[in-house]
């Protein structure tokens, strides 16, 4: 797929100007208008079965966190053709490409790359049928939580920036981060000094697809998502048979009991006008159904908008467990309780100016303000650095499964991220996306 895409691009007068042309743009350019949004749409309208073909080869071969080297190495192809300098290996298996067009802001744009340890269940045609190793145990793997689509939309976004050269000055860090799913991977990125090698944004834009129409932009000002934490706890017992528990001390007792306390602490303990969640998305335990195991484990995910509330659910989760051992006589358990890393915040200012640019581009009525996210996001391990930034979200489904206010008609019609169905419409999210981002990065670099 790659090289057939590079091919592709050789053909246009695209590689031929960047071969021939130095890297200053002509001194006169246009804002945002009617003409920006004319060329984008033509760009987009001719380009777009290369992206989405680009799209479709990413999710049929999603890379688990820390082992995105076939993506990483599309990625970096792809912007060495367009002219970028690329540089792999920051942050384990991410990348940095560097484009210069003259005296400007520097401008980071940021997307994802993996995806997660899931069977797939949409029936696509280009549906990913790997399998790996992941903590042991064979599993398969699915870009369930759209970082295909995130890095269909960065590379397209980085050729529509290139085509429209004239229209911007200044400096794009295009970053491809490994391992937003629980890895780390945005603070691997910053250990390796990221913003010390390349420079620190004096903008920063990313993205994200859900499960919403195709057709919108949502943006929040401020805090947009919630900081999460987790927790990894192993119930240890005696085991024996399942006619005699009276002879074992059942982890399997224990855990299912934890599952259902933890709730308690959520509901009695958390401030009511607060919000804060804890989920068990994990239970191992066992090999067969006469036979109390010896051990049981638990994973789950902790999430918040304010850091006391943090505080009290973990808190609440360890000694919900401790608890639950002390009752059972057991021995001790090993008890994992992680916190948070940060919340994404996206600056108001520059998420006014960035509303107000693209609603010229895109139909105003489809790009608005909205409500935080209960889900979370390490984007906000960059903005440690700096904090002019903008964080987005596009949709990925057909607007008439959706009512006048956003809601879907019937929930079993679109899946969330993280779902097995989970199947975004590419052409037009893509679309949308491509559009969305080039917008707001020259909105920000404009002559």
């Amino acid at each position: 797929m790659s090289q057939t895409f590079l091919s592709r691009l050789a053909r246009t007068s695209l590689c031929g100007v960047l071969a021939l042309a130095p890297l200053a743009a002509p001194a006169s350019a246009a804002p945002i208008n009617d003409k920006f949004k004319s060329n984008v749409a033509s760009f987009v309208s001719e380009h777009i079965d290369d992206w989405v073909a680009v799209y479709k080869d990413f999710h049929a071969h999603p890379e688990l966190g820390l082992e995105e080297t076939r993506s990483a190495g599309i990625i970096a192809a792809e912007l060495r053709t367009l002219g970028f300098e690329v540089t792999e290996g920051i942050g384990q298996t991410g990348l940095v490409g560097i484009l210069r067009n003259g005296k400007g802001p520097l401008v980071m744009v940021r997307a994802d790359m993996d995806a997660l340890p899931l069977q797939e269940k949409t029936g696509l045609d280009y549906a990913s049928t790997v399998q790996t190793d992941w903590r042991g145990e064979n599993t398969y793997v699915m870009h369930a939580c759209g970082h295909d689509a995130h890095m269909a939309i960065f590379l397209a976004t980085a050729q529509t920036l290139v085509d429209m050269k004239k229209d911007w000055k200044g400096t794009l860090m295009f970053v491809a981060q490994p391992a937003e799913e629980g890895g780390g991977g945005a603070s691997k990125m910053m250990a390796d000094d990221i913003f010390g090698k390349f420079g620190v944004p004096d903008y920063g834009f990313a993205l994200h697809v859900g499960p919403s129409a195709y057709d919108t932009v949502q943006i929040v000002k401020g805090q947009m998502n919630s900081f999460a934490g987790g927790f990894d706890i192993v119930f240890n017992g005696i085991g024996g048979h399942g006619s005699r528990p009276s002879t074992t001390i059942d982890p399997v007792m224990m855990a299912s009991k934890f599952v259902v306390d933890l709730q308690s602490v959520v509901s009695r303990e958390k401030p009511e006008q607060e919000f804060g969640v804890i989920s068990v998305g994990a239970i191992q335990a066992g090999s067969a159904g006469n036979i109390i195991p010896d051990s049981a484990r638990v994973r789950g995910t902790v999430r918040w908008y304010k850091p006391a509330v943090g505080e009290k659910l973990l808190a609440g989760v360890k000694r919900t467990a401790e608890a639950i051992v002390a009752m059972a006589g057991a021995p001790d358990a090993e008890i994992s309780v992680r916190s948070g890393g940060t919340a994404v915040f996206n600056d108001p200012d520059l998420s006014e100016k960035t509303l107000a640019a693209m609603s010229k581009v895109l139909p105003a009525d489809k790009v608005y303000f909205a409500a935080p996210t209960t889900g979370s996001e390490d984007y906000g391990e960059f903005l440690k650095a700096f904090s002019n930034s903008v964080y987005f979200r596009v949709g990925v489904y057909d607007p008439a499964l959706f009512d006048e206010t956003g809601a879907p008609l019937d929930v079993l019609k679109v899946p969330g991220n993280h779902s097995p169905f989970f199947a975004p419409v590419p052409a037009p999210t893509i679309e949308t996306g491509v559009t969305a981002m080039t917008t707001a990065v020259v909105n920000v670099m404009a002559k």
